[in-house]
């Protein structure tokens, strides 16, 4: 295809290996994995989905596939994907992220893991998917992902999962699981800064940490270089106090030089009214970022929007929670497309406005749509039509 188009997809599956021996191949890999990708964004959620969606459309795939012989039935686009290599599919959808990624400076990359429930097959011994990811948030992309086997082993995932992705002039956040000194040297080296949530797996730092908030506050910060924030949201009934205190003042603590970049400490503490109740939450971080409130709230802050922006879309408007696809590398592989469609979908920017069922409906009942999404052909929305004044 000669130099790589960075708005078309298919120009990234070169390295892409066929599992498949010869005289299997009624289909090309590269037929199947478009098929495959065109059918999740336009809301198929299984194999039988993706084949069926795909014989209603086969005029509009004939325009850029081969389609040797039609449309693979839903039991070869399951045996491919199953037999796929996962390492392989992610390293073709990193060189196209990193082809339309926008990197932003002091971008905050959030590192969270999330668990495939429906995936797990109790009958044959096999676990639910458990995967940990890294999500730009202004570039609103999936950098990667990492299967481990549970939540405890995104300890040794997260590692993985940072070798594989840019951070460089990035911001990284992960919660207290990740709070381990090799991976804050990892994020140092590949020149990115961190946010590291602190809980009871570094007992003695959270607790030297909580101390000195705790003391500095009665006192007033007296005499400690510091910097504090506060910002107050009021949303349907609920009233919220978020204040940030940070300081670079570290010669108090213990063990200060086994992490590598450490420059600053950070308190967060959240006061919450609704329905007439009042709680205040206090959270603690490491950080490797120089002396700025505001920022380093804001970093806090957006870690926690993963859940939001991510997991939650990728549970209600994929329905991944729910995917009883289980076999072999296939809960995987499809895990890394509806990845990449959600980073497709929330990139366009021809609808800003619209939520990413609309834009998926939109894909279906516009072939034009879909090619510009898929393809990164030309569009040229159809303009409203004004409305008749009311009589």
């Amino acid at each position: 295809m000669g130099e790589k188009d960075s708005t078309d997809i298919r120009a990234h599956f070169g390295a892409l290996e066929d599992p498949r021996i010869e005289r299997n191949k009624k289909h090309t890999l590269i037929d199947i994995v478009m098929i495959v990708f065109a059918g999740v964004i336009c809301g198929s959620e299984g194999w039988e989905d993706i084949e069926e969606w795909g014989e209603t459309h086969e005029e509009w795939y004939r325009s850029f596939l081969e389609l040797p012989n039609g449309i693979p039935s839903h039991d070869t686009l399951r045996r491919v994907f199953a037999r796929l290599d996962p390492i392989t599919l992610q390293a073709c959808i990193i060189s196209w992220i990193n082809s339309v990624r926008r990197k932003v400076g002091g971008e905050v990359i959030a590192i969270d893991g999330k668990t495939i429930r429906g995936s797990s097959d109790e009958s044959a011994g096999q676990a639910a998917l458990h995967s940990v990811a890294a999500w730009a948030t202004e570039s609103r992309l999936v950098l990667g992902q990492v299967k481990t086997q549970d939540k405890s082993n995104e300890i040794i995932a997260i590692p993985q999962l940072l070798e594989l992705v840019d951070i460089k002039g990035c911001i990284v956040t992960i919660d207290a699981i990740g709070c381990q000194t090799k991976i804050a040297e990892s994020i140092i080296s590949k020149k990115g800064d961190y946010v590291l949530g602190l809980k009871s797996n570094q007992a003695s730092l959270h607790e030297n940490v909580q101390g000195f908030f705790e003391t500095e506050l009665a006192n007033n910060f007296q005499d400690v270089h510091h910097e504090q924030s506060r910002s107050v949201e009021k949303d349907h009934g609920r009233f919220e106090i978020r204040e940030c205190f940070q300081t670079d003042d570290l010669s108090w603590l213990e063990d200060r030089q086994r992490w590598k970049g450490l420059t600053s400490v950070i308190m967060i503490r959240s006061t919450r009214e609704a329905k007439g109740k009042t709680s205040v939450e206090n959270r603690y971080y490491i950080s490797s970022l120089p002396l700025d409130a505001e920022r380093a709230a804001r970093a806090v802050r957006t870690h926690w929007s993963i859940e939001n922006t991510l997991h939650y879309v990728l549970d209600v408007t994929f329905n991944e929670d729910r995917s009883r696809i289980r076999k072999d590398y296939a809960p995987e592989n499809l895990a890394i497309v509806r990845r990449t469609v959600l980073g497709i979908l929330k990139n366009e920017t021809t609808y800003p406005e619209k939520s990413m069922r609309r834009k998926q409906k939109r894909a279906g009942w516009l072939p034009a749509y879909l090619s510009h999404l898929l393809l990164g052909t030309p569009y040229m929305p159809i303009p409203k039509k004004p409305r008749a004044p009311a009589p």
